[in-house]
């Protein structure tokens, strides 16, 4: 089963949340509306600037994990790699 590492910023160089999940596009609908309460949703973090998918969902765990422990500066220039403007990038969801 696939998964899917991800993170989701309040603004460019704002507050950032790196998690994973199973069903992106459903996880981020519940962020954006604010259907879970929690950090997403005290933060007002909401826009998908990065992610990344895994074929299994174990692998995904891991690399979320390991990306969690990265220091803040790690976590920008892996955002700035791919997604310099830090867009929101949720279109790309549509054909998973």
């Amino acid at each position: 089963m696939k998964g899917y590492v991800y993170i989701l910023a309040s603004a460019r160089n704002g507050t950032l949340y790196t998690a994973v999940t199973r069903d992106l596009a459903g996880r981020l609908y519940e962020h954006q509306n604010e259907l879970t309460p929690g950090f997403t949703s005290k933060y007002g973090v909401k826009t998908l600037v990065w992610f990344e998918e895994h074929d299994l969902l174990t692998t995904a765990i891991t690399r979320e994990k390991t990306i969690k422990k990265w220091p803040r500066q790690w976590k920008l220039n892996l955002i700035e790699w791919e997604n310099p403007e830090w867009e929101d990038i949720s279109f790309h969801l549509l054909g998973l």
